[in-house]
């Protein structure tokens, strides 16, 4: 049986970062083991036809104080400024439509705006009165904040306006229904500074990351055996052992009766803080069509009312390749219900709604990509939400190192997006993760320049 001082399981982002900064902080032999046939993860571009497509993580969302930001630039990620902000209603050139499908005016669509910057205001004092804990979802924060408006003069249709955009922004946020997000779900919703994307593609982060690392791909890793003398990861390539071992892998495959093993099994807190977190259901549709019928100088199209229960939001990604592109998604209970469906029948349902609005002018596209990543047995959904019940603090617990004397450093270490309070669901939180495991390993600080290439 091979032995290493640590073996990182999973070549994602927060797994690469880790193994990177140990492998070259000091004479640390490092192996990472990964499932997949590829490194990056839930980081993932596809090229074709001169268009790159993240199909997984797009954004940096807020580059200000950012560490990922001055790794990119360090890896020569060209980037472009796509700020979508916290499923902003206003900020940004956006083609508003009202319930029965008319462009609504830029005096109506002002009057929207308030009504959500108003509510987000009262919301945020709904929120921070509910204990961390409690079984209370963040439908039920909505409706309370909503019952106040009413006492003050909102009528029915205001009321109904801004209950749809906030179970939107639940659903596009963490790609979950409002009544499975707990209130304190969306507390992190908060981006400095501008927001950016790749058009070159985020997996050159990856790739630059895995420069000159001991990756073994299409090993499978099933089960982690741990104690206080290290541990042994056992694939389907076979056994390997390490003074520790920090696991990346998603919360997804963490929870799933088929999925990641640990023997012994994971105590208190990490136990309790992994039963807090759920898997989610959120895919990207794109669509690319021979010409653009949409507006000049739109980022976003959205529509209300019952008509947009799914298909509410596109936005327009043609500035990154010159090519009329349109980015939507499946996000929670739209998710769910289409999960067995076609492209070709996600495609004609998404296809029909622009239609309500643009008629004969949407032509029938020149390519449609649909993400699948609720059905990647390495993934599971596409990134952790807080379940009602949970705790923002079941993030960071998650982390908790495990095994080991006092003042070893641990033995066993989670880390990956959901493990990070501040920024959770984030390629900078699987960043911060990572470095976070690799610092407490090595038992110092280690700069983020330490990843350049």
């Amino acid at each position: 049986m091979e032995r290493f001082d640590t073996i990182v399981v999973g070549a994602g982002v927060a797994g690469l970062i880790a193994a990177r900064l140990l492998a070259g902080a000091g004479a640390q032999r490092v192996l990472v083991l990964e499932a997949r046939e590829r490194v990056g993860g839930r980081t993932w571009s596809e090229r074709a036809d001169g268009v790159t497509t993240d199909v997984g993580a797009s954004w940096i969302h807020g580059i200000d104080d950012n560490p990922l930001a001055g790794v990119t630039e360090r890896f020569g990620m060209r980037r472009a400024e796509f700020t979508v902000g916290s499923y902003q209603p206003d900020g940004r050139p956006i083609a508003d439509f009202g319930p029965t499908g008319e462009r609504l005016s830029p005096e109506a669509a002002a009057r929207f705006a308030a009504d959500v910057h108003a509510f987000d205001e009262r919301l945020a004092g709904t929120v921070a009165a509910i204990a961390p804990g409690s079984p209370v979802s963040y439908a039920d924060a909505v409706e309370r904040t909503l019952d106040g408006l009413r006492a003050e003069g909102w009528d029915a249709d205001r009321a109904e306006r801004v209950r749809e955009f906030l179970r939107h922004r639940a659903e596009e946020q963490y790609g979950v229904a409002a009544e499975r997000l707990d209130a304190h779900g969306l507390d992190d919703d908060q981006v400095d500074g501008d927001e950016v994307v790749f058009p070159d593609g985020y997996d050159a982060l990856a790739h630059g990351l895995a420069e000159g690392l001991d990756i073994r791909l299409g090993h499978v890793a099933a089960l982690v055996e741990w104690g206080e003398d290290g541990a042994i990861v056992t694939s389907d390539r076979g056994a390997f052992a390490a003074d520790r071992v920090v696991v990346t892998v998603p919360v997804g495959v963490l929870r799933a009766e088929d999925g990641l093993r640990f023997e012994p099994p994971l105590p208190e807190p990490v136990a309790g803080a992994l039963g807090g977190l759920e898997m989610n259901d959120f895919e990207k549709v794109f669509l690319r069509f021979p010409e653009r019928f949409w507006e000049d100088g739109v980022y976003a199209i959205r529509r209300q009312g019952p008509a947009a229960e799914w298909w509410h939001s596109w936005y327009d990604l043609t500035p990154l390749h010159g090519v009329p592109t349109l980015l939507t998604f499946a996000a929670g209970p739209c998710a769910r219900e289409t999960r067995d469906w076609s492209d070709e029948r996600i495609a004609a349902s998404v296809l029909a709604a622009l239609r309500e609005l643009y008629g004969d002018r949407v032509p029938e596209p020149s390519g449609v990509r649909v993400s699948r990543w609720r059905d990647d047995p390495f993934a599971r959904g596409s990134y952790a939400f807080m379940a009602v019940g949970s705790r923002t603090e079941d993030h960071d617990l998650l982390a908790t190192p495990l095994g080991g004397a006092p003042g070893s450093g641990g033995v066993l270490h989670l880390a990956g997006e959901a493990t990070w309070t501040e920024d959770p669901a984030t390629v900078t939180a699987a960043l911060r993760s990572g470095h976070r495991a690799a610092e407490r390993i090595l038992g110092r600080v280690l700069p983020f320049e330490l990843l350049a290439p």
